[in-house]
């Protein structure tokens, strides 16, 4: 008897979150992965990451000692590789006491061929694939 009310409790709650999922209260499934990045022209980029951007493919020099350092992609907001994969780069930012916010984060092997690059202006928090 307490099995079948208890069988009964649970298709009851079932059959309430179907419902609500269909009626938009709640996702039946997340999305999994990051979502589609906008891009943006190396030309509307700022000069700064115009310039870290050429120093990437000619392979420096690089004006800070953590430029060329393995980005891990712990937002999970750039597309999913083996880590290793990406590396990141501080674009200047003019008047800032620090490395800032900004960075252009490239994928691929070697690192100064690399296969995508990315431009965050909010410290990784956003991403823009980079058109050249």
């Amino acid at each position: 008897m307490r099995d079948a009310t208890i069988r009964r409790v649970l298709r009851a709650v079932g059959a309430m979150a179907v419902g609500l999922a269909l009626a938009g209260g709640m996702p039946l499934a997340q999305a999994r992965g990051p979502l589609p990045l906008e891009s943006v022209a190396l030309a509307e980029l700022p000069s700064q990451a115009r310039t870290t951007y050429r120093l990437i493919f000619q392979g420096g020099p690089f004006p800070y000692d953590k430029d060329g350092s393995v980005f891990g992609n712990r937002e999970r907001l750039l597309p999913a590789y083996p880590r290793g994969y990406y590396r990141e780069y501080t674009v200047k930012t003019p008047w800032a006491r620090d490395r800032g916010a900004r960075r252009i984060v490239c994928g691929g092997v070697p690192p100064n061929q690399p296969e995508a690059c990315y431009y965050t202006s909010d410290h990784y928090n956003s991403f823009r694939k980079i058109t050249p």
